[in-house]
């Protein structure tokens, strides 16, 4: 007899769907065999959609800077140990010239809300970027904006923006970020982000303080409606410097399981085996792939700039998450029966 768990896994692949409370049940009751089960489902739609392919995002984190005071984050605005920077636009684009000599042909600019990032700025730096490498995609994760913002970053060349929702529950949002910060306003910037063209991409942190069965539940609930171009998911992981420094981190088994799941949700979906993932396991990116996964971010930053990117603590910045592993990268990927490709590597559906 069909055990539980496995029959809401095939009603998902087959349907797309799953309730609230069948969400609920499926991450209560999996056990190591149904979660197997999982799994390979996720693999053979990741494989039955993009192939073998693995995409590459060069990650440059260009400023440290940031105007909010989320809980969780470690360069919130309140965290004077912060060693602060921003790169010059020489630097940003030295990391393009470095990440597309490598085959990389996808740069993503990622900062805190920093208020040097005027309109203009931003608008003359992704104009420079795609001048010089008209053949590469740039994703921006810069924050909420204004709509006139992010039209302009769009008519200027960029492709893609990730913004995470954090969480789809109003008061565990508040849990999470300061009373400044609106869930109402974060989930209209990203519907305007989607309406004005953007592959669009949206998020969450596992095992975030407060987080319960139910909130995950009304995550994939929202990123089924939304249907993302892109989802950013990792486990938490706590940083020294914050409110929530004592907290526990999440589960990587948890983090695998919703990778698998999101990937069963929106099959096309552009889904990160996230540095998270490898800063709390050895092996977790591999393991990521392997759940459903299909891009992944080598770190193109300066060495100085990455040191000091610290969102949490111990985050890998060296090795194969960084530039001077890459070929490592690319052998580890192989490794698993994966290939790591030169392209843009866009959503399939657009």
């Amino acid at each position: 007899m069909m055990s539980r768990p496995i029959a809401l896994i095939d009603k998902l692949r087959q349907e797309r769907r799953l309730s609230a409370g069948e969400f609920i049940e499926l991450l209560n009751t999996l056990d190591e065999p149904s979660r197997q089960y999982l799994f390979r489902q996720a693999s053979e739609v990741r494989r039955q959609v993009y192939g073998t392919d693995v995409y590459l995002r060069g990650l440059i984190e260009f400023t440290n800077y940031c105007r909010n005071n989320c809980y969780y984050c470690g360069i919130r605005r309140g965290n004077s140990a912060v060693q602060r920077y921003r790169l010059t636009p020489q630097e940003i684009l030295a990391c393009c010239e470095q990440g597309y000599r490598l085959g990389i042909r996808s740069f993503v600019l990622q900062g805190g809300e920093d208020a040097a990032n005027s309109d203009a700025y931003l608008v003359e730096l992704v104009h420079a970027i795609k001048t010089s490498y008209p053949d590469c995609a740039v994703t921006l994760s810069v924050g909420e904006r204004s709509q006139d913002s992010y039209r302009a970053l769009f008519a200027a060349g960029a492709d893609r923006y990730l913004l995470r929702h954090e969480t789809a529950n109003e008061a565990h949002y508040a849990l999470l970020h300061p009373s400044s910060m609106s869930w109402e306003h974060r989930r209209r910037c990203i519907e305007q982000l989607k309406q004005i063209g953007y592959q669009v991409g949206c998020g969450f942190m596992v095992g975030s303080p407060g987080q319960t069965m139910a909130h995950l539940a009304e995550d994939l609930l929202y990123i089924r409606s939304l249907e993302p171009h892109m989802v950013g998911i990792g486990p938490f992981i706590p940083q020294q410097d914050t409110p929530f420094a004592q907290q526990p981190a999440g589960s990587v088994e948890l983090t695998l399981t919703l990778l698998a799941v999101i990937r069963l949700l929106v099959p096309d979906v552009l889904l990160p085996a996230t540095t998270a993932l490898g800063t709390l396991c050895a092996n977790g990116r591999e393991r990521g792939l392997l759940a459903g996964a299909n891009v992944v971010m080598p770190n193109i930053s300066p060495a100085y700039a990455r040191a000091n990117y610290l969102l949490y603590d111990n985050k890998l910045n060296s090795g194969s998450e960084a530039v001077e592993g890459y070929h490592e990268l690319l052998r580890s990927i192989e490794g698993i029966g994966y290939h790591a490709v030169s392209s843009r590597g866009d959503c399939l559906r657009r």
